[in-house]
């Protein structure tokens, strides 16, 4: 019987305590929730939401020049550069030929894309002067005839 109320006590012990609780208190812990820190939370998901519209940006722009560059690679495109600069060099060396050639005409008038170069030489005061207009402006140049002597 000892035993019986030795158990009997214990439980006894064990629900007989005084339950105490506290009122459930539910708190939000994001920003955009409880307002504490909002200003801060706003500022830091706009900051990332630029980064990455930006970086989306750069990497548009990292790919078109990735592909521009590999069209210029080709050795078609290659070709064609240099065709075109051996060309230039043919009309350029043409020009100076008739600027300097003796027997030459006194003035001259050449139109190329956008640009028109016209030139007089003045035999008397020994210069050519030419006059070159372009897109992005007039430029005037006189070169003294004399000094091309070899």
């Amino acid at each position: 019987m000892q035993i019986k109320t030795t158990i009997i006590a214990f439980i006894a012990s064990m629900f007989g305590s005084v339950a105490t609780a506290a009122e459930l208190v539910h708190q939000f812990n994001s920003p955009a929730f409880n307002g504490v820190g909002y200003s801060s939370h706003v500022l830091t998901i706009e900051q990332l939401e630029t980064q990455r519209k930006q970086k989306l940006k750069d990497e548009a722009t990292s790919a078109q020049a990735k592909i521009d560059l590999a069209a210029k690679n080709t050795n078609l495109a290659k070709f064609l550069v240099n065709v075109e600069s051996r060309i230039y060099a043919q009309l350029s060396k043409q020009l100076a030929d008739n600027l300097f050639a003796e027997g030459s005409g006194t003035s001259g008038t050449l139109k190329f894309e956008d640009t028109t170069i016209v030139w007089n030489k003045d035999t008397t005061a020994g210069t050519v002067t030419l006059n070159i207009s372009a897109p992005t402006g007039n430029t005037e140049i006189i070169i003294p005839i004399a000094s091309f002597a070899f």
